[in-house]
C-alpha cells in the first residue's frame, strides 16, 4: 500500500509540474506565410479588404456549408461574426482595425473564450507583382479562462502548423482568384 502512496504521489507531483510549466511557457506566437501573386496590389487589395470578398479565397469558407456567418460595414470598422458546429470553423468575429490602401489591413480576431489574435495583411510591389505578407499575432493566453492558460501555452507550439497551413492554402486560393 505504501508504494501505491508513493506512485499516486509521484504522478500528482507530475502532473503539478507540468501544470506550473504550463504558466511558466511563453504565452505570445506569430505565425506568418507569403507568396507573390501576378496582380497588382490594387487588385489584391481589394480583395482581402473586404469580407464580403473572402467566401472566393478564404480557407475556411467552404469547410462547413451550414456555418452562418454576417458581414457589417464596410471599410474601417467592418465586421464579419461567424458560427459553425464544425470545430474547424467555430465561433468568433472579426474587425478591420487598421486599413492602409493598398499596403496595409490589420484585424482584430476575438474566439470568446478561446482567445483574441491580431491578423495583418502586408502588400508590397514586386516589379509589377505583389507579394503579400499574412500574418497571426496572439498571447495564448488572452481572454483565455485562468485554468485554460497552461493548455493553451502548451497548444502554441501547434498553431504555426495548423494556422500556416490554412494561411497557405488561403494565399494560394487568393493567387488563383487574383490571377484569374
Amino acid at each position: 500500500m505504501a508504494l501505491v502512496k508513493k506512485i499516486a504521489g509521484g504522478l500528482v507531483g507530475v502532473v503539478a509540474i507540468i501544470i506550473a510549466a504550463g504558466f511558466l511557457l511563453p504565452s505570445t506566437v506569430h505565425v506568418e506565410r507569403d507568396v507573390v501573386i501576378d496582380a497588382s496590389p490594387v487588385e489584391v487589395f481589394a480583395l482581402v479588404s473586404d469580407f464580403e470578398a473572402w467566401d472566393s479565397w478564404s480557407p475556411w469558407a467552404n469547410i462547413d456549408p451550414e456555418a452562418t456567418m454576417e458581414i457589417t460595414g464596410s471599410g474601417l470598422g467592418q465586421t464579419m461574426t461567424w458560427s459553425s458546429n464544425d470545430p474547424n470553423v467555430g465561433h468568433g468575429s472579426q474587425q478591420i482595425v487598421q486599413l492602409d490602401a493598398p499596403s496595409l489591413l490589420k484585424t482584430h480576431l476575438d474566439f470568446g473564450t478561446e482567445g483574441m489574435a491580431d491578423a495583418t495583411f502586408t502588400l508590397t510591389s514586386e516589379s509589377g507583382k505583389t507579394k503579400i505578407t499574412w500574418s497571426l499575432d496572439t498571447d495564448m493566453r488572452e481572454g483565455v479562462p485562468f485554468w485554460l492558460q497552461p493548455v493553451n501555452a502548451y497548444l502554441s507550439f501547434l498553431i504555426d502548423s495548423a494556422i500556416g497551413n490554412s494561411y497557405e492554402k488561403g494565399l494560394s486560393n487568393l493567387k488563383a482568384v487574383a490571377e484569374s
